[in-house]
């Protein structure tokens, strides 16, 4: 087990160099030019346990998520780090109504579904969603402070997006006292990391934090894995009591490599505890190099007359170039898996920019917190994409290196700019004990571009969307912490590209009623909530494998949700939480029939004690539900009850944990699509020290 070098080359000389020049006392004043660019105060809080109070993404404002009308979940920096999760699927896995990881483990993407829906185009850095029409790349979770999931449709706030809702990832940011961790890890298939977290108060008014990782990730596939390396620095400067200003960069380099899977077919005839170790990629072919900026800049201004100015900017380049092997499909006499071969190169940048100003008023006995904000989003991608034909691979006795073979059957170049522009209001009420909340947004998007592909010639995108989506909800808070609330929300999200007969893709469309109650008690920290959902899509796109797209119609989704997160007594914290959903296609051929990979029930326990000795014991249980596995419906995926075990011992300032995820070795297939099934992990130990101080 050996950290990967690359990742090692990145992380070392510059944590060694920066931290060491930061250590240092300033011999000179720092001088910021003026910056005028601003962010909600909100951004800055992280829970110290399980239970999350505040979500910077719900409302954009600073609404608890105990008053909020709609689904809103947060996963804590604490139980991430207490449940050993090292992607944002794992770190989402014990969250009522989302399948975290529906494809095992990808290196390359963290692909949630959301009450039955991908969630790919559903995740958003620090508020601002990453821009990458194919889905967004895994974000480095060392890196995160919590995570949250707003759950339905949210276009009243967020412009085009995911019906699904928003999967925001917060950054870690600096704060106003001294603090460090230090520490490497390794597991059971081969994986090693070294990690570093520094945050130093330089002043009263000015603070700063060093984060870094570098990780050399395996799977239980031997070339299936993924070199990383992360750095990031965040800056917070306090001039005076109204304004707060955060800083944050970072930079990614890795090289996931894409999994290959194995034909629906195969896993019907064959052992599976074989078969989710085989490698059917071609180590010769596959390669993959990646890179990653970011930059963002929050402010808040607190301005004389009681309101608030703020504004969230980020820019992200975003380079990969890969090569690939997939499966196409299984011989006649099922002894040879037919496969191909595919080459991606893409060059993006995004810009996001969303200003807001917040106050509040008083019109007789109700309270009004307006929020009132410009939204504007601009992406550049430059792509091209290749798919070769391949000789088939003996999988009882596979032969390498044959593939691809010849010249690309399939080629398409495109370089294609989006740019959106949002207008919105949200108030939200208080009169007594009833809480009301009214959102309306304004959206412009426009789409241009020129293509190319082997099949259909030259193209040229220039498509041209505009929609008005809201929200409204209504919520009675009773003596003793209880909420009932009713909601109504809508969403849009302009397609990019072409269907399989060469028109252009319909923005896809969303509604949704739901019905809830939360209850957060007096005199204990905890927050449980249960919620029932009608959402309906219309125009959901579909992949079809090599390049081409469908519109199905209409889509429909039903459920009920449970969650609990607690404190139950001193060292004892809960994360619980069931959801029952149903899906249905309606219209065209698969009317009547369930959207693939959507499991029937979800359910998770997990329950984390500290028995004040040093050593903390931990355990969960997963089940992910039957769910099908085509869009025809034509098979079942089986259900599977997964189980996690960790412990920890702290000693002083040293920590040692061992985390061990599928304890009973369970073998299942996690998902199939067009390019054949996947199986979820086995059993793996992970072991972690550190040093804290």
């Amino acid at each position: 087990m050996t950290l990967s070098r690359s990742a090692l080359l990145l992380l070392g000389p510059s944590l060694l160099s920066l931290h060491a020049a930061w250590a240092q006392e300033p011999t000179e004043a720092l001088t910021l030019d003026t910056i005028t660019v601003t962010a909600s105060p909100d951004s800055a809080v992280a829970a110290d346990g399980y239970v999350g109070t505040y979500s910077q993404g719900a409302t954009k404002s600073a609404t608890p998520v105990a008053e909020t009308q709609a689904s809103v979940s947060v996963v804590t920096g604490r139980q991430i780090e207490d449940q050993g999760a090292t992607t944002l699927g794992q770190a989402l896995s014990y969250t009522a109504g989302v399948l975290g990881e529906p494809y095992g483990a990808d290196p390359r993407f963290d692909s949630p579904t959301v009450r039955g829906f991908e969630a790919r185009g559903a995740q958003y850095v620090n508020g601002l969603r990453q821009l990458r029409y194919m889905g967004a790349p895994a974000y480095e979770t060392y890196g995160l402070q919590q995570v949250e999931v707003l759950k339905g449709p949210s276009s009243s706030l967020y412009g085009a997006g995911s019906p699904a809702g928003i999967i925001n990832q917060v950054q870690k940011r600096a704060q106003e006292f001294d603090f460090g961790e230090t520490g490497l890890s390794f597991d059971s298939n081969g994986s090693s990391a070294a990690f570093l977290d520094i945050n130093r108060a330089a002043s009263d008014t000015l603070s700063y934090r060093l984060t870094g990782i570098g990780r050399d990730s395996q799977t239980q596939i031997d070339e299936l894995g993924n070199e990383r390396g992360y750095l990031a620095g965040a800056l917070r400067w306090r001039p005076d009591d109204q304004t707060t200003i955060d800083v944050i960069a970072s930079y990614t380099k890795d090289s996931p490599i894409s999994p290959t899977g194995v034909p629906y077919g195969l896993t019907q005839t064959e052992s599976g505890r074989e078969l989710r170790k085989l490698q059917t990629d071609e180590e010769g072919w596959d390669r993959s190099d990646r890179q990653m900026w970011n930059t963002g800049v929050e402010i808040s201004r607190a301005l004389d007359n009681g309101w608030t100015l703020s504004q969230g900017f980020r820019y992200e380049k975003f380079d990969w170039d890969y090569n690939g092997t997939y499966v196409s499909g299984l011989s006649t006499d099922g002894s040879q898996i037919l496969r191909g071969a595919n080459f991606q190169d893409e060059d993006t940048t995004g810009l996001n920019l969303d200003t807001r100003l917040a106050g509040e008023i008083t019109t007789g006995a109700v309270t009004h917190r307006l929020l009132f904000g410009l939204d504007l989003r601009r992406y550049e991608a430059d792509t091209t994409t290749e798919f070769y034909t391949g000789t088939a691979l003996d999988w009882a006795d596979p032969d390498y290196g044959n593939l691809p073979t010849g010249a690309p059957w399939y080629t398409s170049i495109s370089s294609v700019e989006q740019t959106q522009v949002g207008l919105y209001a949200q108030d939200e009420l208080s009169f007594g004990n009833w809480r009301g909340s009214l959102a309306l947004r304004q959206d412009w998007t426009e789409q241009t571009g020129d293509t190319y592909t082997n099949y259909a010639g030259d193209g040229t995108i220039d498509q041209r969307d505009q929609a008005l989506t809201g929200r409204a909800g209504l919520g009675y808070q009773f003596a003793g912490g209880v909420m009932p609330y009713v909601s109504y929300s809508t969403s849009f999200d302009p397609e990019i590209g072409t269907d399989e007969n060469g028109d252009a893709l319909d923005p896809l469309t969303a509604r949704q009623w739901e019905v809830g109650v939360k209850y957060q008690p007096t005199g204990m920290n905890a927050l449980f909530s249960i919620a029932a959902y009608d959402l309906t899509q219309e125009n959901v796109t579909v992949s079809l494998g090599n390049g081409l797209s469908r519109q199905i119609g209409k889509v429909s989704s039903k459920g009920v949700e449970l969650e609990a997160t607690a404190e139950l007594a001193k060292g004892w914290n809960l994360r619980a939480g069931y959801a029952w959903n149903e899906t249905e296609q309606q219209g065209g051929t698969t009317d009547g029939l369930e959207m693939p990979n959507a499991p029937g029930q979800l359910a998770s326990l997990w329950l984390d004690h500290d028995l004040g000795n040093g050593i903390s014991l931990g355990g969960g249980l997963r089940h992910i539900g039957e769910r099908k596995g085509d869009l025809a419906n034509t098979y079942d995926l089986e259900a599977v009850t997964l189980v996690d075990l960790a412990a920890r011992y702290r000693h002083g300032a040293y920590e040692a944990s061992l985390n061990v995820s599928n304890l009973t070795d369970e073998v299942y297939v996690a998902n199939c699509g067009s390019f054949g099934c996947f199986y979820g992990e086995g059993r793996t130990l992970t072991a972690k020290v550190s040093y804290k101080w």
